[in-house]
């Protein structure tokens, strides 16, 4: 496959083409059942989701024709819409299901290689459903994880020894998240030493396990000790199916008492779970920032990031899955989709409808570039800008592995400024190195850009882990972090503080421990998923910003100006 790239992909693209060539969406644009790639990218707009939203719409509406696909749409995929915002709606064909499958059964292989064993033992996953809607024309809308795991290809999947997970399809099917969550911690605490993996999709949602652990250990602890279930677990299926594995162990129970009674939780998930290998979530990207809180809880364990996938489209694997989280590469497999991307220069003015963008292939990216991934896929969409950035690090044979740099999104501008997710994450992290002498860490933040001041200001909200009440981070030493973060910021971030005074100076708002759990349980309660949720780095959403602002313990603003002097045009 990644010694063939350029026929693979080819072929690919024929195949979408052929089979869509009756579709109103191609003849549109006059591609008249002409299949050859000169043709296709002479003729078809590179687009983003708004391009798409009327024909999106009128497929949501019950329109059956062939509008993007000639094959039926099975159903929407909704993209991980954070709490505010419309969510978008992926259209998919039932085979995308297969390609999904071919994708899933390459990565243990490749864990394989450098995990042996893996066969011997069970994988503790933290897996969940969301409840689904439909549109108005009666197909479903759920996230991609949800539509996976409802589906024959994960219900029921034939035996194997590589794929055996502690928590029974009863519980990761429920749609209650306590009652999944409640289960599938118990079951996992039940076949402990079975255990040879602990993962969930992001790393958010294992940190929200381990939360769980804390918050509900007593009462798993008491569910072993006496082999029954806690009422508060309802599902009737769940119950008839733990009445199966449940049975009295107070010797285990006591274990788990005296791991979780104390105020140490380093290394609990290998003081719970002995044989953990490895733990499996994606910490990439802005999940970067779990690391540090991953590593405090897991002692160390290596992290895989095993794949990279989206709603619209699965794109590849990583395969040296043991590498350290920063050197995390993805090699795009040629077979899922068209690949084209555009490249990427942040400097360059923006593209008009007049001059479109000139696209490379798949084997034509060079390394060390930077391009946004745009695709073309069996389900209908055509050039479509999915809106990542990659870092092109190398070659796998023929094809290319990229790293995943960000979101093409700004997060915050006030004025001329822009800052996106990763330059904030940066600032962030150098920011919290001036709290390691207080032994502080910052588990979760997300920023906003405050415009009712005059000027306007970024706020920055930190919930801070301290480990030594009686040794917390100062006043001043918070005031230093904001000072910290503005220096990390860009020129014209700079300028505009400095020169300008048209952004006024930053602020660390310290809210309670617990808020950014508070901040994932409202977004869950309208209609994020448990798998796909991520903290927004930026929020702007009314009720969002009023509940951060409830949970303020402390407001501390930047001393001074930062650095800036006027760059020298040559």
């Amino acid at each position: 496959m990644t010694r063939n790239v350029d026929s693979v992909q080819e072929r690919v693209l024929r195949e979408i083409l052929s089979r869509n060539a009756g579709t109103e969406y191609l003849n549109r644009f006059g591609l008249g059942g002409t299949t050859d790639c000169g043709s296709f990218k002479g003729k078809i707009p590179v687009v983003t989701y708004e391009d798409l939203q009327p024909d999106i719409q009128r497929i949501a509406s019950g329109d059956r024709s062939n509008i993007l696909c000639s094959h039926p749409i099975s159903e929407f995929l909704t993209s991980s819409g954070t709490s505010a915002g419309e969510r978008k709606l992926m259209p998919t064909i039932q085979e995308e299901l297969d390609r999904r499958q071919l994708l899933y059964s390459l990565l243990m292989p490749v864990m394989n290689l450098y995990v042996p064993g893996l066969d011997k033992g069970k994988g503790l996953y933290f897996l969940f459903i969301k409840a689904e809607t439909k549109t108005a024309g009666g197909l479903v809308a759920r996230p991609v994880l949800t539509s996976y795991y409802k589906s024959d290809h994960f219900k029921t999947r034939p035996y194997d020894p590589y794929q055996v997970y502690t928590s029974p399809n009863e519980a990761i099917l429920c749609a209650d998240a306590f009652q999944s969550m409640y289960t599938q911690m118990l079951c996992g605490l039940l076949m402990r030493e079975e255990v040879l993996r602990v993962g969930a999709v992001f790393a958010s949602g294992l940190l929200r396990a381990i939360k769980f652990l804390q918050l509900n250990w007593q009462q798993l602890a008491h569910d072993i000790a006496t082999g029954s279930l806690n009422p508060k677990v309802t599902d009737p299926t769940i119950r008839e199916c733990m009445s199966k594995i449940l049975s009295p162990k107070p010797d285990l129970a006591e274990l788990i008492r005296k791991e979780c009674s104390g105020e140490n939780w380093d290394g609990i998930i290998t003081r719970i779970w002995p044989n953990t290998k490895y733990l499996d979530v994606i910490v990439t990207g802005a999940m970067a920032q779990y690391i540090p809180t991953l590593e405090y809880y897991s002692g160390g364990l290596p992290m895989a990031c095993t794949m990279y996938a989206s709603s619209e489209c699965y794109f590849g694997l990583n395969l040296k899955p043991m590498c350290k989280p920063s050197d995390v590469s993805y090699t795009i497999m040629p077979n899922m989709a068209y690949f084209e991307f555009l490249p990427h220069d942040p400097s360059a003015p923006p593209l008009s409808r007049n001059s479109p963008p000139q696209l490379i292939d798949l084997a034509d990216v060079e390394v060390g570039k930077e391009y946004e991934l745009v695709i073309t896929t069996y389900a209908g969409l055509c050039r479509y800008r999915v809106g990542d950035i990659l870092h092109v690090t190398g070659f796998h044979n023929a094809a290319p592995q990229f790293r995943f740099v960000r979101r093409k999104n700004v997060l915050l501008s006030i004025d001329s400024d822009k800052t996106d997710e990763s330059e904030l994450q940066k600032a962030v992290e150098s920011a919290s190195a001036l709290l390691r002498e207080f032994n502080t860490r910052v588990v979760e933040y997300t920023s906003y850009a405050d415009t009712k001041t005059i000027p306007g200001h970024y706020v920055i909200y930190w919930e801070l882990l301290v480990k030594e009440p009686n040794n917390a981070p100062t006043h001043e030493v918070l005031n230093q972090c904001c000072l910290n973060m503005e220096e990390c910021l860009n020129s014209v971030y700079r300028q505009c503080r400095v020169a300008d005074k048209s952004i006024g100076p930053l602020e660390i708002r310290v809210v309670k421990n617990g808020t950014f759990e508070e901040l994932m349980d409202y977004a869950i309660s309208r209609g994020a998923s448990i798998n796909q949720y991520k903290a927004p780095r930026c929020v702007n959403f009314t009720p969002i910003v009023e509940l951060l602002n409830s949970r303020v313990v402390s407001a501390h603003f930047s001393p001074s100006a930062p650095h800036w002097t006027p760059e020298r045009r040559h």
